[in-house]
């Protein structure tokens, strides 16, 4: 389980409305003022720590979680369909069997996870790519190099100085042919 950590600040003005008000944001420590009080609002509202209803500030359920701090309301057998779906999900990504499958849900997590953009990994970096260009027999110029991957001129350059010669240990050679572009090759 991961824990979110929390300023003394956004701490104390959580425990503050949990205890105090039913979940209502209306108090701040004195040295909070003015423009202070609206970054510490939108740091908790940015990790969805508190919602708004529009004009005044609540404690969300991750507020809540975050304080270690039963949420206010929660009883199983009034839970409604979304967050029974929600637990069934839980229950599956921790590999523990739902209590009953829905294949419709099924389907539209699938769906969903089909459309996440995935994360870079090694081999399909830029610089990756940079190097199979340079690894190709014909070589690769500056300019190949700056279409396929979106960087200036200088970037690829720092990047043969630093990144694969001094970093990667790599031999970067270039020829020039007569009248022609400069063009790099990992020897």
């Amino acid at each position: 389980m991961i824990t979110t950590q929390l300023t003394p600040a956004q701490h104390a003005i959580l425990a503050h409305a949990v205890e105090h008000t039913s979940g209502k944001i209306d108090w701040f420590p004195d040295n909070i003022k003015g423009g202070a009080r609206k970054k510490v609002l939108d740091g908790l509202s940015n990790r969805a720590l508190i919602t708004s209803d529009g004009t005044d500030w609540f404690v969300a359920a991750e507020g809540y979680d975050a304080l270690g701090v039963a949420r206010p309301g929660l009883n199983k057998k009034q839970v409604g369909q979304f967050e029974a779906n929600l637990d069934r999900i839980i229950a599956n990504a921790e590999g523990v069997p739902a209590t009953a499958s829905d294949p419709e849900l099924e389907a539209a997590v699938t769906a969903a996870e089909a459309t996440w953009v995935k994360p870079r990994t090694r081999e399909n970096s830029k610089q990756a790519e940079v190097i199979r260009m340079l690894q190709r027999p014909e070589g690769a110029t500056i300019g190949q190099i700056c279409t396929a991957t979106g960087w200036q001129a200088h970037t690829v350059r720092g990047t043969f100085a630093g990144a694969f010669k001094k970093k990667l240990g790599l031999n970067i050679v270039s020829d020039k042919p007569q009248g022609g572009e400069r063009i790099y090759r990992i020897a």
